[in-house]
């Protein structure tokens, strides 16, 4: 009968099925974010461009990886044993990959590799147990071609050297150009659910920046230079999460994407939430390299790779932070990707006056981004 037990079942579960980010899937993330403390310590090793190739092939790898159990809980979200059995071996899989990082292109290569293949499969037999029979056959063809791009990161493993550089950027391709490839058709977006788990891997992220400075400043006296570095340091991740979460984005970025009509919808969820977001967060790896370098020694000359890794790593979060405006249609993209620019031109302060000069500009710039937009476009009072 209307309105009977069964109804209100069925309404129950359809809360259930539009509700936000679960605990666990907060837990998943906080593993997942590991790899970005594994990616600076990756570049922090090598920082030239052949350390930068290296980093970008390891983070292009497994961001795909990450947005796909984004769509895989949006689709089948975790409530019951089974799912959160699967979803906690994904989440070891990725611990296994993130201890993998730092050797990434050495001895820790097939480790990283077959790792990569435990989470493709764990997606996998999770995603069959999506509600509608149109899901499973879209993830089944997303499916093959994430199993070919493990088996090359494999293959890449074992060989090594350039050949393993050659396989892993194979890899890559084959994976991000498998939307492209095979089409959408069958996935749908809770829009809700996938905004907000994408905004807390973000700000796990700049707050994994935070981090490093502190783990750069081990050991160094708390004088008047860590002191000054180290809020310096906070104020410039304060500002990127501003330029993000500041002016009601996030909210009008859901608004966007579920305003989308479905086909649209899941266009807008690769390339806003996916491709835009790679700038995002190599844009986090990238400074948190240039911070540590700049700590304990914020009045010397910035090397060129120090001074260029601050002004790219603010140039690329703002313009990954630009894309993701244009492709949904929000706020100022244009004043975004002219801030990026300014920020590349920091470069020569750093070099020619010192990093901790550098980096103080770069917060300048921030602030004078925001308020510029906040004069523009007031952030509505709620």
């Amino acid at each position: 009968m209307p309105g009977g037990p069964a109804a209100i079942m069925g309404g129950m579960s359809e809360v259930r099925e539009d509700a936000g980010v679960s605990t666990l899937e907060l837990f998943f993330d906080l593993v997942f974010v590991f790899t970005i403390t594994q990616l600076t310590a990756l570049l922090l090793s090598d920082l030239s461009w052949h350390g930068l190739l290296g980093t970008v092939l390891v983070l292009v790898l497994v961001w795909w990886m990450y947005s796909g159990y984004a769509w895989l809980t949006n689709a089948v979200p975790p409530r019951s044993t089974p799912r959160r059995l699967l979803l906690l071996a994904g989440m070891a899989a990725f611990l296994v990959l993130s201890l993998a990082i730092p050797g990434a292109f050495g001895d820790s290569a097939l480790a990283f590799a077959l790792a990569y293949l435990a989470i493709v499969l764990v997606h996998l037999a999770m995603f069959t147990r999506a509600r509608t029979r149109a899901e499973v056959l879209a993830i089944l063809r997303i499916g093959g071609f994430n199993l070919a791009a493990a088996a090359a990161l494999v293959a890449g493993g074992v060989v090594g050297g350039n050949g393993e550089y050659a396989l892993w950027a194979a890899a890559c391709v084959v994976a991000w150009a498998a939307p492209y490839i095979n089409g959408l058709g069958g996935f749908a977006v809770r829009g809700g659910h996938f905004v907000e788990r994408h905004g807390l891997v973000v700000i796990i992220a700049l707050g994994e920046s935070v981090v490093a400075v502190g783990i750069g400043a081990a050991g160094l006296p708390v004088d008047a230079n860590l002191v000054t570095v180290a809020v310096l340091g906070l104020l410039l991740a304060a500002g990127l999460w501003w330029v993000y979460f500041g002016g009601a984005d996030d909210e009008r970025a859901e608004h966007a994407l579920t305003a989308a009509p479905e086909p649209r919808r899941a266009v807008l969820a690769v390339t806003a939430w996916g491709y835009a977001h790679l700038p995002i967060l190599l844009g986090v790896v990238t400074l948190a390299v240039g911070v540590k370098k700049t700590i304990g020694h914020p009045g010397e000359h910035a090397t060129a790779a120090q001074a260029l890794a601050l002004a790219g790593g603010v140039a690329l979060y703002l313009a990954g932070d630009a894309a993701f405006r244009w492709l949904l249609r929000i706020g100022t993209p244009a004043w975004r990707a002219a801030a990026a620019a300014l920020a590349l031109a920091s470069y020569p302060l750093g070099t020619g006056w010192s990093a901790g000069a550098q980096l103080a500009a770069l917060v300048l710039l921030l602030a004078v981004l925001l308020a510029a937009e906040q004069l523009r476009e007031p952030t509505p009072v709620t």
